[in-house]
């Protein structure tokens, strides 16, 4: 009888029946471990002018070739020869929590391995390397990290598109017969085509997401029974990914998990490492980019920095614009020296003010990157990824450095290490603004595969070299999110945009992977500087505060009743962030007539966000029924706090007005019945409402 393995647990595993030749099949994933039948050995047959001997369609990383007609996992060539795969010889080996299943071709002569993990939150993950075993060249032109299955009939896909300023849209499609296919070619992870999805159908749903920072694909496949492959892998170039005799290809890593809670789980206790291995509760930051632009005054900063610590932030951030001669966009990326003329006696002055206030001092770099107009461009032009001739294509007045090169690599490390080792720097905020194109390095061939490995390897070098810095991944906004920079970082940026109404779907849908504590979130100066929209503050400060809080604006132009109101929501976010950002607490729920709802559970507390984005269409809303873990809690409930103090409603009932002062208790399990009878809000604005367990435990009328 076969041999069958199963990773994961609960009702999350993936069961494969190994063959004596061919690629593992795919007994089940999501529900209990299939376990070894006599079932499992029955051959099914194909159609009358099918093959003789039967093939099996839903199998992880299928090759071409042999029977199997579905999109191939793996495909390659030697100049045209040993075009066909066929692994035999399957061998397992078997760790606490993981399992390596190993097979050659002696063939075409390659070597596959593909390593299955269980992981924190009951997410698994799959990657997959390839060995060259043969004496000349082996032309891999795809090989995914996994694969994982999707039952027949209908199955609806939710993916995530955008654009700069608008990441993370969601969307949700029905797949059809033919190949369903993503493929992302701007060397990151991308504003529009996240490689993040959800796939239900037939009482079955899951998500994935691949760990990978540059270009990828996913594509879904029709088995010839129905049902569906989904393949997550990196995309090469042309030629970019040729094997020399004895040299491994390694995957990035595709992951899959039940829901959002195992996704959340896994980031929080199997992804990120910590400094001093574990998260200090989130700090407020102040981000000087809005503030001040490239306007760095030295007694302005100071000052900014000094009304900052008295609103209660803990992290002061000096954004774009302190190094080169950088006056403007247009000039400067990679002369990382700090410029004479805005800080003559240096960054020091500055840090040491911010640390004397008991603040951490973060800093902004975009290595990656380089202006036409800089010394390092004048002394090293054959630095930047180009084609000899093409034309130079700039973005953003931007060229890419090729990082592939040591000499580059070794560069940017001495640059950014010279900040870091001379001054108190706690974080770094690590930009990229600009899309890879004609990537090709000094002999012509394309390096994007390679440079997203190599930017890897620049950040690795420098965590080592400063553990105690912490690093938020930024991309011209949300443009690089993803698990593979993940593993790497501390937080990430979802979106330039800081305008509350676009960031309510934005970090619903970003929050779909990403724990709430690792997505940076602001409050900006009204009007917003990207849409021109005028909010409130406690519409600005209410969508924000549930994230890792941060303030984008300068706190000096803050009326007094603004630094007063600014104060009330830091100090709030301060009370409130260990609820916020503990495991297993926060949630979202599905906004319904433009009512966005979101918040965290505990025993002891439960908050609740609610935020009416567009003008509602009904005469009034639905009463808010909370979520089943929520009312699971149980017993008598009031609300303790409303924030802000009075909610910009249209209309509230004398019911509503005791509901909201807290002189009605309530049973929880009602609320996940009937629901919570909340006025309605006007159009963007928001409301956060802090419950607590009633002492006396009566349910008044």
């Amino acid at each position: 009888m076969s041999e069958i393995v199963h990773i994961g647990s609960g009702n999350f595993v993936m069961s494969l029946r190994l063959p004596d030749r061919g690629m593992p099949e795919i007994l089940n994933l999501g529900s209990a471990a299939a376990i070894a039948d006599p079932l499992v050995e029955v051959e099914r047959a194909s159609r009358i002018n099918g093959m003789d001997i039967a093939v099996p369609s839903a199998v992880l990383l299928p090759t071409g070739g042999m029977g199997f007609f579905g999109w191939p996992a793996i495909a390659g060539h030697r100049s045209g020869r040993d075009f066909v795969v066929q692994l035999a010889g399957w061998t397992v080996q078997r760790a606490a929590n993981q399992i390596m299943l190993s097979a050659t071709d002696t063939v075409a002569r390659l070597s596959l391995s593909v390593t299955l993990k269980e992981h924190a939150g009951g997410v698994i993950s799959i990657a997959t390397t390839l060995i060259n075993d043969g004496d000349s060249d082996y032309h891999l032109d795809r090989c995914m990290a996994g694969t994982f299955l999707a039952p027949a009939g209908a199955v609806e896909v939710m993916s995530f598109t955008g654009m700069w300023g608008r990441e993370f849209q969601t969307r949700r499609e029905v797949l059809g017969n033919g190949i369903w296919a993503q493929e992302n070619r701007r060397g990151r992870t991308s504003h529009d085509r996240f490689p993040m999805l959800f796939v239900e159908g037939a009482g079955q749903r899951f998500g994935v997401t691949l760990g990978f920072s540059g270009n990828h694909q996913m594509v879904i496949d029709r088995t010839d029974d129905g049902r569906r492959l989904v393949h997550l892998g990196e995309l090469f170039e042309p030629g970019e990914m040729i094997l020399v005799p004895g040299a491994r290809y390694e995957s990035p890593t595709a992951y899959a998990g039940p829901d959002t809670a195992a996704f959340h789980s896994f980031v929080r206790g199997g992804l990120m490492t910590w400094p001093h291995g574990a998260m200090s509760p989130r700090p407020v930051m102040l981000n000087t980019w809005e503030g001040n632009y490239f306007d760095h005054r030295m007694d302005s900063l100071k000052a900014q920095a000094t009304a900052a610590a008295e609103l209660g932030i803990e992290r002061f951030v000096l954004d774009d614009g302190w190094f080169g001669r950088r006056d403007d966009d247009t000039t400067s990326l990679g002369d990382w020296d700090i410029d004479p003329r805005k800080y003559p006696d240096g960054l020091k002055p500055l840090v040491d003010h911010v640390t004397g206030l008991g603040m951490q001092f973060g800093i902004w770099f975009e290595p990656e990157m380089v202006n036409p107009v800089s010394e390092l461009y004048k002394a090293h032009p054959d630095w930047a990824l180009t084609i000899e001739g093409r034309p130079i294509l700039q973005s953003r007045t931007q060229l890419v450095l090729d990082l592939t090169r040591p000499e580059v690599s070794d560069y940017l490390f001495s640059k950014i290490d010279a900040v870091l080792s001379n001054h108190a720097v706690s974080y770094i905020k690590w930009d990229m603004n600009r899309d890879l194109t004609h990537a090709g390095g000094g002999d012509g061939r394309a390096r994007i595969a390679a440079q997203t490995r190599a930017v890897y390897a620049l950040m690795d070098r420098i965590r080592a070299a400063h553990p105690g810095v912490e690093i938020e991944s930024c991309a011209s906004g949300g443009g690089r999110i993803d698990y593979g920079v993940l593993a790497r970082t501390h937080r990430v940026w979802a979106s330039d945009c800081t305008d509350a109404l676009e960031r309510l779907e934005i970090q619903r849908g970003a929050s779909r992977f990403v724990p709430p504590e690792i997505l940076g979130s602001h409050i900006s100066a009204s009007p917003n500087h990207q849409t021109g929209r005028r909010h409130t503050l406690s519409f600005r400060a209410l969508v924000a505060i549930a994230y890792h809080l941060g303030v984008e604006l300068n706190p000096l132009e803050l009326s007094a009743d603004e630094r007063d109101e600014l104060k009330v929501y830091i100090e709030t976010y301060k009370r409130l962030r260990d609820l916020f950002h503990a495991s297993g607490a926060n949630f979202h729920m599905e906004p319904v007539d433009g009512r966005y709802v979101w918040g965290a559970a505990g025993a002891e507390r439960i908050v609740l966000i609610v935020a009416q984005g567009p003008q509602m269409v009904n005469e009034q809303p639905a009463p808010l029924v909370l979520p089943e873990h929520v009312t699971r809690l149980g017993g008598a409930w009031t609300i303790r706090t409303v924030l802000p103090a009075q909610p910009n409603v249209i209309r509230m009932s004398e019911g509503q007005t005791r509901l909201l002062s807290g002189a009605i208790a309530f049973n929880l399990e009602s609320a996940g019945m009937g629901g919570l009878p909340l006025p309605m809000l006007r159009p963007e604005s928001a409301m956060l409402l802090e419950l607590i367990p009633s002492k006396g435990g009566k349910i008044h009328g």
